[in-house]
């Protein structure tokens, strides 16, 4: 007989319509959550008694549900679910989330979009109350009722972050770090891009011609500039300054683009120096090379310190 399989954390999403349950999702998934959204409560024991449920071989998996009205009829059967998984020793919390009639009514009249119980012609009036009636013991069974009359979207995603979120000071923040080459092209999809194409450029002395910022002595040779040491400074301070309004503000991935001419030498240094200031910083963070496999070559050869060079300039494309 196998090992028994770790039964997943399980969150119920539930509440109103309008109150935030699509932005919650979000927040979910972001998390690690496997999401499925209007799901009939009846099959919730079906979902989390699935052998080769995602996640399941990384540990304890987790999942968020959204069940609420728009399940029409099979929405009766919540109670007789969550009786099944306490019978199976399978613990869950519910997240309830509400707002006032007012809110609710104006998020309807702004989105354009119909009230799932006003499908006779009701008013969304009418559909809020009666969405209110069905929805009342799902309430009373809630661990968390969230109020969102009057939170945005990040207060939102915060508040639901510091109940199941586990990523320390940072949040679920992950930082993409490339470096580019602006003659190649300038990026497309970097949230900040730095042009460092003022400082001193190796690219002239024909020995480092055919490095890389990989190679030890265009390292030193850019590092160790006093023009370099003054951007630093004050890139580190930039970067000391904005990371944390993006962790506040709720932003999952990152990308800084680093840029010099044609995208061999300065970025490269200048990219890894980013990364290790970040990683020392407590963030998670990748680094690339988008445009090292078009650096130049001698001979036809790639010349560089570093064998592996082409293959990660490659796998950065």
């Amino acid at each position: 007989m196998g090992e028994p399989k770790d039964m997943p954390s399980i969150v119920i999403v539930s509440g109103m319509s309008g109150a935030g349950r699509t932005e919650a999702m979000h927040v979910f998934e972001d998390l690690g959550y496997y999401c499925v959204d209007n799901l009939p409560p009846a099959l919730i024991g079906d979902l989390v008694r699935l052998e080769d449920f995602p996640g399941s071989s990384e540990g304890q998996p987790k999942i968020a549900i959204v069940c609420d009205v728009r399940s029409r009829q099979f929405f009766s059967s919540m109670t007789t679910a969550l009786a099944k998984l306490q019978d199976s020793g399978i613990s869950y919390s519910i997240v309830f989330l509400d707002a006032e009639d007012e809110k609710l009514i104006a998020r309807y009249k702004s989105s354009r979009r119909r009230h799932p119980l006003c499908n006779d012609g009701a008013t969304i009036s009418h559909g809020i109350e009666r969405e209110r009636a069905l929805l009342r013991d799902m309430k009373a069974k809630a661990s968390y009722v969230i109020d969102t009359t009057n939170l945005l979207p990040p207060e939102l995603r915060k508040k639901l972050k510091d109940l199941y979120g586990s990523e320390g000071q940072h949040g679920g923040l992950s930082v993409s770090v490339y470096s580019f080459g602006f003659k190649h092209g300038a990026p497309t999809d970097a949230d900040v891009v730095i042009d460092v194409r003022f400082l001193p450029n190796p690219f002239y002395d024909p020995v480092m011609r055919v490095m890389t910022g990989l190679d030890q002595q265009v390292h030193d040779y850019v590092m160790y500039n006093s023009d370099t040491e003054t951007f630093l400074k004050r890139w580190k301070a930039l970067l000391d300054c904005v990371m944390p309004g993006y962790v506040a503000e709720g932003k999952q991935q990152l990308a800084i683009a680093v840029g010099c001419t044609g995208g061999q030498h300065r970025s490269v240094v200048l990219a890894e120096e980013t990364g290790d200031y970040l990683r020392s910083s407590g963030y998670r963070v990748s680094v690339a090379h988008r445009d090292l496999a078009l650096a130049v070559r001698a001979d036809g050869e790639f010349v560089s310190a570093d064998p592996n060079a082409d293959d990660l300039a490659e796998s950065a494309r």
